[in-house]
């Protein structure tokens, strides 16, 4: 084994103020420098995952790494498509964090299908079918990358990360690319969720903000589908996406999805309900490629109205997404809004336009100072002035002399550059020099700089002839995909949720819920509750449990509150039979109500109110029997004492039958009568609510 060293004796460096400093001999440090080396190494973590990696800029609305891509791509343009690879390989003098982030960040910024052109297999956003191969697949520049990215007079720069190279501050882009592509991060403490918008409706937005006039903006998406933008609140909120689903005959065909997902996650989206079984499908067919296409054919017995309605309800048909348009403004991470970002856009927009033109209307005058200077130093042969010069310096003045004797024909002083430029003719070119057409050319490029003076006067409407150029040469590319919709349909889930829940109930041992065997199954659905009632009247309404002991039982039942109730039970002190009807509409889960007064013992209880008894009373002489219409009793709640049916002993209730249509119609029943009750109960509503039962838009968000 090797020996190993003493180190102890090793004196420390001196270390400057603001560094951590362990103490010598010691194996820890203490719990103060660990302190302040995280707060400083957070710090600098924090603000460098913010700035440089997950947080795009408002001004050019890239994040660094679409920027290095899009200056690399720059660089290289040359009209010709390049292999990504090498695109990546030129991405990596400037992004310090390895190809697979680039060639990641490329595809998705080509799959936008605005700044860049493809060539070869860049994936699907469909299907979520990655891209091939960096080196199977080469993109360019499109025009419109072109056109509205770049300017390099008025790019600045910085150092890159190694110091070799310089690389872009921000982009001088002129339109709202941050709203154009959108943008999703996670940096420390904060993070963006951005939606894409239309680029046609951007551009309008930005004219009507030059004119001083209202807008308004929504996403859009390229998968299409349709939104619900009633919580959005100008980039900020909620938008609930859905997808388009039409019904065909038994099948229903989806033909544009949500946002945000892909056919391959809204099919194991459906599935995973099917195992659940909340649904029941048949058989599901992809046929995307390059639009969507997904078949669904519901099982035998299924309605397709309710399949569509429960596809919204529990899977990726149908999602919703929380916005947070948070960005670098000026160097700090601000949350905007979609007016103040076109705001901003539209004011840069204004003064990069107005540097272009002053940077042209400068080239311009210096091209008409040189070929005026050149017009002088030739037709007034002032080069003869330089045969006798033996040295530079006397030749330079000579020449300088010369064209000074001409100073009022010159827009500006005359300088060394203009000399040199003088200087350089050649022989050839003065022999061969056309003043006529100098002159003409001069007063061509005068022409130009009145233009250019003019759009510099006229900057607002210069900015909206720009604007619509780019609209009229690119606007048709780009229609809108989302159908916008103010508030969906809701869906109540009860309604559609089918009964694939079997509650056991064993009557002889008293067990009650899903996990008990027996062969008395009720069927249920999983937002059901069970009423369950025993023989002395007392009853209560309860969740679907797993298993428990309810005791013995009379009756149980799934609860339904728009279910009319037959009510006939007998005082047990006086042996006196009541009847009534009643809905069980108020109630608080596992509290305890009563359908008969204390002391009294069920007889009958029906669901079905019109129904007709046969009643067994006891006489003098024998038994006599007459027949109860249930339909005829009084309606009354729950609590209520019914109505005196009879005083004798009753030997025996038969059923005979339900009343026909016709009978129905006739029969009047008496009015309900309020019994004063002091129980704080709620009515279904409410307490559906207390027990957590959501809304379509609800579960999904689940």
């Amino acid at each position: 084994m090797a020996d190993i060293e003493d180190n102890s004796q090793i004196e420390p460096p001196e270390l400057d103020d603001g560094e951590i400093e362990v103490p010598v001999g010691e194996n820890k440090p203490s719990n103060k420098l660990i302190r302040q080396m995280m707060e400083r190494n957070y710090l600098d973590y924090a603000a460098y995952v913010i700035k440089e990696r997950a947080i795009p800029d408002v001004d050019d609305g890239l994040k660094p790494v679409h920027r290095r891509i899009l200056w690399s791509m720059h660089l290289m343009d040359d009209g010709k498509f390049h292999k990504v690879a090498n695109i990546i390989g030129q991405t990596m003098q400037y992004h310090p964090h390895g190809d697979a982030s680039i060639s990641d960040a490329l595809v998705v910024l080509a799959n936008k299908e605005y700044f860049i052109d493809r060539q070869g297999n860049f994936g699907n956003i469909y299907t979520g079918d990655k891209a091939a191969s960096p080196r199977y697949i080469e993109a360019r520049l499109s025009h419109l990358g072109r056109e509205v990215l770049f300017n390099d007079d008025l790019t600045n720069f910085i150092d890159t990360y190694d110091g070799r190279k310089k690389e872009p501050v921000v982009l001088p882009v002129k339109i709202p690319v941050l709203l154009m592509l959108g943008a999703e991060g996670i940096a420390v403490g904060m993070s963006t969720t951005i939606m894409p918008h239309n680029f046609n409706e951007l551009l309008h937005a930005q004219i009507a903000e030059l004119r001083g006039e209202d807008y308004q903006l929504y996403p859009d998406f390229q998968q299409g589908g349709m939104m619900d933008v009633s919580e959005y609140d100008h980039g900020n909120g909620k938008i609930k996406l859905r997808a388009k689903i039409d019904i065909e005959g038994r099948k229903l065909i989806i033909r544009e999805i949500p946002a945000l997902t892909t056919s391959e996650h809204l099919i194991a989206s459906i599935e995973r309900e099917v195992e659940k079984n909340r649904l029941k499908i048949a058989s599901i067919n992809d046929f995307t490629g390059n639009k969507i296409e997904i078949e669904i054919v519901p099982s035998r017995g299924q309605d397709p109205q309710k399949t569509m309605q429960a596809l919204y309800a529990y899977t990726n048909c149908s999602i919703s997404r929380t916005l947070n348009m948070l960005v670098i403004c000026d160097n700090r991470p601000v949350v905007m809004d979609v007016p103040s970002v076109i705001k901003r856009n539209t004011e840069k927009l204004l003064e990069y336009l107005r540097l272009e033109l002053e940077n042209e209307l400068q080239k311009l005058a210096d091209e008409a100072h040189r070929k005026t200077l050149a017009q002088i130093f030739i037709e007034n042969r002032i080069y003869k002035d330089i045969e006798e010069c033996t040295t530079l310096e006397a030749v330079s003045k000579a020449v300088y002399d010369g064209v000074m004797k001409f100073r009022e024909l010159l827009s500006r002083d005359v300088s060394e550059e203009d000399i040199v430029m003088l200087l350089a003719i050649q022989i050839r070119r003065i022999s061969l020099f056309d003043i006529k057409k100098n002159e003409q050319e001069i007063a061509e490029i005068h022409q130009q700089i009145k233009e250019v003076t003019k759009q510099l006067k006229n900057l607002t409407e210069y900015a909206i002839s720009y604007l619509q150029a780019l609209l009229d040469k690119y606007g048709d590319r780009f229609p809108r995909r989302t159908e916008i919709v103010d508030g969906f349909d809701k869906i109540n889930v009860r309604n559609i949720a089918l009964k694939n829940v079997k509650v056991g109930w064993d009557r002889k041992n008293g067990y009650l819920g899903t996990n008990v065997k027996s062969d008395e199954m009720i069927q249920c659905n999983e937002f059901d509750k069970l009423l369950c009632i025993e023989r002395s009247g007392e009853y209560k309404i309860i969740n679907i449990p797993d298993k428990i002991y309810a005791g013995k039982l009379y009756e149980v039942r799934r609860f339904d509150p728009q279910t009319e109730f037959g009510v006939i039970y007998r005082d047990k002190k006086t042996g006196k039979i009541y009847g009534k009807r009643c809905f069980i509409e108020k109630f608080i889960t596992d509290k305890s109500y009563r359908l008969c007064p204390e002391g009294c013992r069920l007889e009958v209880i029906t669901v079905r109110a019109d129904a007709i008894y046969e009643i067994f009373v006891e006489s003098r002489k024998k038994s006599e029997s007459a027949q109860l219409n249930l339909k005829e009793l009084p309606v009354r709640s729950p609590r209520a004492r019914g109505q005196l049916l009879y005083s004798q002993k009753v030997l025996k209730i038969t059923w005979l039958r339900y009343l026909t249509e016709e009978e129905n119609s006739v029969i009047t029943p008496e009015p309900e009568q309020k019994s004063s009750t002091s129980e704080n109960v709620q009515d279904s509503e409410n307490v559906q609510d207390s027990e957590n039962v959501q809304d379509s838009e609800n579960v999904q968000d689940s």
